[in-house]
C-alpha cells in the first residue's frame, strides 16, 4: 500500500517531470546538430558561390625587387650566388571605393563585391650598403603586387613608374597569397634617383573581406563602401565614420607600428606579412543559424518552465496529467526549434519565430484546455507561453547585454515560481495528489 501511496505522490510526480525534461534534451542536442549541419552546408555553398566570384581578397602593394649576384672565387673557380633585394615604399597609399551586392544560391546567401583601388607611392634612394653585391642585375628589376585571387581582377593594371608606363604580368607565388602581379621596370637610374614615384588602378572583385598588408614606411589606407555594418578585423584598428549610406574608414600606420622591415634580401620575411594585415569584413548581421543555435540553447528553460505550469495545475486542482501528457508537450516544444530553422532559411528570422511561436503557442493550448478544462487555468498558461517566447526573442536581439538581461530574467522566473509554491505541502508522507 505505501509503495502505491508512492506512485501517486508529489514526489513521485516531480521525479518523473525531470526524468522527461532531461530526456527532452536528447532531440533538443538533435535538433542543435541540424542547425550545425545546416550552417556547414550554408558555408559550402557560399564557398562555391565565391570560388566562381572571387574570394576574399587581401593586396601587398608595391615592392621594389632588385637582383644582385655575389661571386664566390675558390680555387680559380668562381661560383655565382643570385640573391634579391626587396624594399618598401617610403610613402603608400591606397584608396579604395567597394561596391558590395548580395547574391543568392537557391536559400544561400554571400556577400560579393566590385572595388576600385588606386595605389600611390614613393620609393626613396636605394641604399646598396647592406648588401655585398657584386653585380646589380639592374635590366631585371621588378615592383611586385600581391593579390590573394587574381581572378578577381576585372581590368588590366595600368602601372606608372616615374611616369612610364608599364604592363603588369602574373607569376610565381608572392608571400604565401598566391600568384604576384610583377612589372619589369628595367631602369639603372634608380640608384640615382632620390626618389621614384609609382601609382597603378586595379579593378579587383572580392568576397566577404578585403585586407591589405602595411609594407610602406608610412602607409595610408581608406576604404569606403555602401555597408551598414562593417566590421574591421587584423593587427589595426581605423578612425571611421557610418551611417545609412554606408561607412568610411581611415588607417594610418607607421613602420614603427609593424614588423616589416625597410628591406630585406631573398624570402626572410615570408612569415611577417600576414601577421601585419588588416581589413574590412562585410559582416552579415541577419546570421539565422546563429540565432537559431542561440534560441536551442534555451530549450532546457522552456521544457522545465512549461512543465512547472503542468506540475503545479496538478497539485493545486487535484487534476491528474499522465507522463505521456508531459512528454507530448515537451515535443511539441521542441518542434518550435525545428520550425524556426527551416521557415527561418525560407524568410525573414523575425518572421519565421513569430510563426514558429504562434503555431507552438496555439498547438500547446489546444491541447491543455483538453487537458484542464479550464479556461483561466489554460489562459495562464498561454499567456506565459506567449512571455517566454517574447523573452526568448528579446535575448536574441541583445548581443553585448543577453548575459545580463538573461540572468536577471531567470532570477525573476524563479522568484515568481518560488512564490506561487509557497502554499504547497510537498513533505507530508499521507499526501497524494488523489486526497
Amino acid at each position: 500500500m505505501a509503495k502505491e501511496k508512492f506512485t501517486q505522490s508529489i514526489t513521485f510526480k516531480a521525479m518523473i517531470v525531470a526524468a522527461l525534461t532531461l530526456i527532452l534534451l536528447i532531440p533538443n542536442k538533435m535538433i542543435q546538430n541540424l542547425i550545425e549541419e545546416r550552417q556547414e552546408r550554408s558555408y559550402e555553398t557560399v564557398a562555391k558561390i565565391n570560388e566562381k566570384w572571387s574570394k576574399a581578397q587581401t593586396i601587398c602593394s608595391p615592392i621594389l625587387s632588385i637582383p644582385y649576384e655575389v661571386h664566390d672565387s675558390t680555387r680559380q673557380v668562381v661560383s655565382v650566388k643570385s640573391h634579391q633585394l626587396n624594399i618598401i615604399p617610403e610613402e603608400l597609399t591606397v584608396d579604395v571605393k567597394l561596391f558590395p551586392e548580395e547574391r543568392y544560391y537557391g536559400i544561400y546567401k554571400t556577400i560579393l563585391y566590385k572595388s576600385d583601388i588606386n595605389i600611390s607611392g614613393t620609393f626613396g634612394k636605394i641604399n646598396l650598403n647592406a648588401i655585398k653585391a657584386d653585380k646589380i642585375l639592374w635590366e631585371e628589376a621588378t615592383i611586385t603586387m600581391g593579390v590573394s585571387d587574381l581572378k578577381g581582377i576585372t581590368s588590366n593594371l595600368n602601372f606608372t613608374f616615374n611616369n612610364q608606363s608599364y604592363t603588369a604580368e602574373s607569376k610565381g607565388n608572392d608571400y604565401n597569397m598566391g600568384k604576384k602581379l610583377v612589372v619589369s621596370i628595367q631602369d639603372s637610374e634608380l640608384f640615382e634617383k632620390e626618389k621614384s614615384t609609382f601609382k597603378c588602378q586595379l579593378n579587383l572583385n572580392g568576397s566577404s573581406n578585403m585586407e591589405f598588408i602595411p609594407v610602406g614606411k608610412s602607409t595610408k589606407v581608406q576604404v569606403a563602401g555602401a555597408w551598414k555594418s562593417p566590421g574591421f578585423i587584423g593587427k589595426f584598428s581605423p578612425q571611421y565614420t557610418l551611417d545609412e549610406t554606408g561607412f568610411d574608414a581611415t588607417w594610418n600606420i607607421m613602420h614603427f607600428n609593424h614588423s616589416i622591415p625597410e628591406s630585406w634580401q631573398d624570402d626572410e620575411v615570408e612569415f611577417l606579412m600576414d601577421d601585419a594585415s588588416f581589413g574590412v569584413d562585410l559582416v552579415d548581421t541577419v546570421n539565422h543559424y546563429q540565432q537559431n543555435m542561440r534560441s536551442a540553447k534555451y530549450a532546457l528553460m522552456f521544457i522545465a518552465l512549461t512543465f512547472v505550469v503542468f506540475f503545479f495545475v496538478e497539485v493545486l486542482t487535484k487534476k491528474r496529467i499522465h507522463p505521456i501528457q508531459y512528454l507530448l508537450v515537451g515535443i511539441a516544444l521542441i518542434l518550435f526549434y525545428s520550425l524556426l530553422l527551416s521557415i527561418s532559411e525560407q524568410i525573414n528570422f523575425a518572421v519565421a519565430y513569430l510563426i514558429a511561436a504562434l503555431a507552438t503557442i496555439g498547438l500547446i493550448t489546444i491541447y491543455a484546455h483538453s487537458i484542464f478544462k479550464s479556461g483561466i487555468q489554460t489562459g495562464i498558461l498561454a499567456a506565459i507561453l506567449c512571455l517566454l517566447y517574447l523573452y526568448l526573442f528579446v535575448i536574441l536581439q541583445l548581443e553585448d547585454v543577453a548575459l545580463l538581461v538573461g540572468s536577471v530574467g531567470l532570477f525573476i522566473i524563479l522568484g515568481v515560481i518560488m512564490f506561487v509554491s509557497r502554499k504547497i505541502t510537498f513533505y507530508k508522507e499521507e499526501k497524494t495528489l488523489e486526497e
